[in-house]
């Protein structure tokens, strides 16, 4: 059940009649930035990862979250995703094996020039649920992310910042 009492099921059923209706509010929401209270509630639920079941450590909070918010959510992460093209993690079909062909073939490539190659590779454990997001946030610009996608997510975030695209 969605946080706002409607079953995805009955949107489902009237898909071809809410349609435009839908559209127009996301379009809405884009361009003024202005992200519904309602498409930040979510029912948390406890999902056990591992062990014992009786100890809260071996669960992980899942958020249900509202149908049409996750329909926008998937639409700035198309916008987003489409910027970060050579980004290995966290990304369907791609794996540690498609990093270390990707990574292969561009130090094959260097090498074959003649060019000096030296490697560090590291990997930060949990380095993504440390970092500052709002750091990353003033990172996206410089890998040519627009104003309006930037200022959706600082708002479906809860973070202050311009009203609009246009600002």
């Amino acid at each position: 059940m969605e946080p706002d009492g409607v079953h995805q099921g009955v949107l489902w059923e009237l898909a071809e009649v809410l349609a435009k209706p839908l559209s127009i509010i996301c379009q809405q929401s884009w361009l003024t930035w202005d992200v519904p209270v309602d498409w930040r509630l979510a029912n948390v639920m406890p999902i056990h990862k591992k062990g014992w079941k009786e100890d809260p450590g071996n669960y992980r909070p899942v958020s249900l979250t509202l149908v049409l918010g996750k329909v926008m959510e998937q639409i700035i992460l198309s916008a987003i995703m489409w910027h970060v093209q050579d980004n290995h993690g966290f990304m369907k079909g791609r794996s540690c094996l498609t990093n270390l062909i990707s990574f292969y073939d561009k130090v094959t490539h260097s090498v074959n020039e003649g060019k000096a190659v030296d490697i560090v590779y590291l990997d930060f454990s949990k380095a993504f649920d440390t970092i500052s997001h709002i750091i990353l946030l003033e990172k996206l610009p410089i890998h040519g992310l627009d104003g309006c996608v930037l200022g959706w997510v600082e708002k479906l975030a809860g973070w202050p910042g311009p009203k609009s695209c246009g600002e």
